[in-house]
Order: structure tokens, then sequence, then C-alpha cells
């Protein structure tokens, strides 16, 4: 199964990237704050991260990766299960798990994509 995934790769590409996510775990698109509201260069950088389902943590870059025996009821459950451990309702990750795999299906594996806040855009793509 094709998912998106933290990457430290392409880092520094723009001069405000970030890497504080575990690299490869798991990634969504999270919210993003009133501060960074339109603005995806804002001071705190959740309109260009995409967040870490474990460790909670956020990235400027992600990858798309094939994750072996990952089945669609492992990611909702991944979803859910972050979701919840930070106070979010759950019961949106069936829906959150269909629009990331959408998202990520033309995609080749080693793409490397960006978020611009609603933006999310192929940066590089890794030859396998």
């Amino acid at each position: 199964m094709k998912l998106l995934t933290a990457t430290n790769l392409t880092q520094g590409y723009r001069d405000n990237d970030f890497a504080w996510c575990v690299e490869g775990e798991l990634v969504h698109i999270g919210v993003i704050c009133d501060r960074d509201a339109g603005d995806p260069d804002g001071g705190c950088g959740c309109a260009r991260a995409f967040a870490g389902l474990n460790s909670h943590r956020a990235t400027t870059t992600a990858m798309v990766r094939e994750v072996p025996g990952f089945t669609e009821a492992d990611y909702v459950e991944a979803i859910r299960s972050s979701l919840e451990q930070q106070g979010y309702d759950g019961s949106h990750a069936e829906h959150e798990a269909a629009g990331l795999r959408t998202l990520v299906r033309d995609w080749p594996v080693g793409a490397i994509v960006e978020r611009r806040l609603n933006e999310i855009v192929v940066r590089q793509v890794l030859q396998p």
C-alpha cells in the first residue's frame, strides 16, 4: 500500500523547512491554526507541515513509500488512534485515510511532496 511518510530528504529546499518527525513514520495533513491561516510561511509552520501519526511532531517534507503488509484497516486505525491520542475526534479516520490514499494514488513511490496551505505538490521524485 502506498502511504505518505515523513522524510528528511530535500530538507533545506526552502529556508523555513523543518523535520521533527521520525524518518519514515506515517503522516497526515494536520489542521492550520489561526496564526498561519492564509500564510504557508507563517511563524507557526502548520500551514506548510505534515503531522506525524506516532510522534505527533511535524515535518515540511513527506515521501510516498510502499508499506508492505499494511492494510486499509491498519491505516484507518493508525489515523484514528493518533487523533484520539491528541484529543481529537477519531470518528472521521476512515474518511481521512481514503482521502490520503487518493492523494498519493497517482504519485510514484519516491515522490517527495511539500505542503503550501491546502495544496500538496511534488517537490522531487527519487528514482528507485
